[in-house]
């Protein structure tokens, strides 16, 4: 209910007008950015598909981030239809997060899972740092719920490529690394979803706004 309330109710919604959440972000980028290269990296070289899938999520949550930084400051409209492409891509990467698991199921080869543990690490130190940065804004219109969804995100995900790892190594197959990549798709699915629906809600509503006189645009 809290998150589609903020559609609907009289308070303004933060939509990331401030010179300290500008900040936070651009640290939240750089972050992430450099965890996507570590984790692909490391995801070739251990052949963990968990750990790819992390990689994705760093390389989506990169372009989140930057698409929210550059639509700061313009219309609702503009903001929601931004929300909406970022929504659409969420859900495009974990259906592709999907399908490249099943394919994995009937490819023969066991991860390292002690890359897997190492990377792991070191990306939930980064991700657990994104979220406390952004921790006080983590309630705002589409866009900047977006980003938070986003560093939430990642956080689970590194807990459960952790978690995984260890199903690895005591079991010497490949099934808990493709049960993580398969729940981390659910929740980019999940969580586009979530974007999505805030997303068109304020589209419909920054459409109400721009049927007004071309005058009141600005409103």
């Amino acid at each position: 209910m809290q998150d589609m309330s903020a559609c609907c109710s009289q308070t303004p919604t933060f939509d990331g007008m401030s010179a300290d959440y500008r900040r936070r972000l651009i640290v939240v980028i750089v972050i992430n950015a450099a965890m996507f290269l570590v984790e692909m990296t490391a995801g070739q070289l251990s052949g963990s598909q968990a750990l790819q899938a992390d990689a994705l999520d760093f390389f989506a949550d990169s372009l989140t981030y930057g698409a929210s930084l550059w639509v700061i400051g313009m219309a609702l409209r503009t903001r929601s239809v931004v929300a909406l492409v970022k929504g659409a891509s969420l859900a495009a990467m974990g259906l592709w997060v999907f399908g490249s698991t099943i394919y994995r199921v009937f490819v023969v080869g066991v991860p390292s899972a002690e890359i897997m543990g190492l990377v792991g690490f070191l990306a939930l130190a980064a991700n657990v740092a994104s979220v406390l940065i952004l921790m006080r804004y983590r309630d705002g219109d589409a866009n900047v719920r977006s980003v938070w969804l986003c560093s939430r995100n990642d956080a689970i995900g590194n807990v459960a490529v952790m978690v995984a790892a260890v199903g690895v190594w005591g079991s010497a197959t490949a099934w808990p690394d493709l049960a993580v990549a398969g729940i981390m798709a659910g929740l980019f699915l999940t969580s586009a979803t979530k974007i999505l629906r805030q997303a068109w809600l304020e589209f419909r509503h920054g459409h109400v706004h721009a049927g007004a006189p071309a005058h009141e645009h600005s409103h």
